[in-house]
């Protein structure tokens, strides 16, 4: 297996203070199916920040992590389906995202020497 590499990813979520509490209530009892299918994935840590309603993520997967083989999975398990519906009722994409895209991976750009 391949060391675990670690991606950052950013999405906001709906400026309503009820809606953001919503969310982070569905977030403190996720979907046992949905932890599956992210360790499934090959994803070991999946850590969500929040400030205002920015959504920062960090992941961190093992070396045959793939993002598109990641959707590819979601897109055949109605459970995580459900659960992007029920999500995305809380979440707007960032201005500068493509149609249909929701988190968006992040560029790094410094690490302390």
């Amino acid at each position: 297996m391949k060391p675990m590499k670690r991606y950052c990813l950013a999405l906001d979520l709906k400026d309503d203070p009820e809606l953001i509490a919503q969310y982070e209530a569905h977030h403190r009892e996720v979907w046992p199916a949905i932890i599956q299918s992210i360790r499934d994935a090959g994803i070991g840590v999946l850590d969500i920040y929040r400030t205002g309603n920015r959504l920062f993520m960090i992941l961190e997967a093992d070396g045959d992590f793939s993002f598109e083989k990641k959707a590819a999975a979601d897109a055949n398990n109605p459970t995580v389906q459900e659960w992007e519906t029920l999500m995305w009722q809380f979440q707007q994409a960032l201005p500068w995202a493509k149609p249909g895209e929701k988190w968006i991976l992040l560029d790094k750009i410094f690490q302390l020497p």
